[in-house]
């Protein structure tokens, strides 16, 4: 079942770059496809329920454009991806929530974009990257960022363990000390915290009675 183009969220633009999108989703070789990648990715590092839908925008451009043996969209986005990710601790010291928005973009392009049903191995190490910064001290402190890793793991953690368990097993270790070693965490940080860690130990599930417990904590 095909989506209607207002499921992906692009109502906020204006309506030339509404109309370019909209030919971008069905007809991608009729458009400038460096300016569609970086216009998702602008509007992905400012808005962040856009960075959550922007993976399902670029896969049905990348699946468009494969119908017609291109891959000039997927190219131009991952060039950007890549200039933003050297970039990274810049965005983070600039803004916070242009930094989450990254990462929430970052992790939503590696769950879409398959080659061969596979994720893609190029993505595989900034993202860990990206979840490895967030789960720095100096991050834990900051709930937003903390919440962000958080929905990321429950997100692509079971997809990219099985990428790269020793990376996972590395970034579980930061979560399990941040966890018991560190000062200075708000109370909700270290129910997220508590939960993530329990998500992982239960083979990527939480039992019923576990979700019963965190997410009334965390409705409380």
């Amino acid at each position: 079942m095909e989506n209607s183009s207002d499921d992906y969220r692009i109502q906020s633009f204006d309506l030339d770059t509404q109309m370019l999108l909209k030919t971008a989703l069905k007809d991608p070789s009729s458009v400038n496809l460096e300016k569609v990648s970086n216009i998702i990715m602008d509007q992905s590092l400012k808005d962040q329920v856009f960075s959550k839908e922007a993976g399902r925008i670029c896969y049905t451009i990348v699946q468009a454009e494969a119908k017609q043996n291109g891959c000039v969209f997927r190219r131009n986005l991952l060039n950007r991806l890549q200039q933003e990710f050297k970039e990274r601790e810049e965005t983070r010291g600039r803004s916070l929530q242009e930094w989450v928005c990254f990462v929430t973009f970052i992790c939503n392009i590696y769950d879409y974009l398959k080659v061969n049903n596979m994720p893609m191995v190029a993505l595989v190490h900034p993202v860990f990257d990206c979840l490895m910064r967030l789960a720095q001290p100096d991050a834990l402190m900051n709930e937003e960022e903390v919440d962000c890793l958080v929905l990321q793991l429950h997100r692509i953690g079971e997809q990219l363990e099985k990428m790269n368990a020793p990376r996972m097993d590395e970034l579980f270790f930061l979560l399990r000390d941040g966890f018991l070693l560190q000062e200075g965490l708000t109370s909700m940080a270290r129910l997220l915290l508590l939960e993530i860690l329990e998500f992982r130990a239960g083979g990527w599930l939480l039992s019923s009675t576990a979700h019963k417990y965190y997410y009334s904590e965390i409705a409380d």
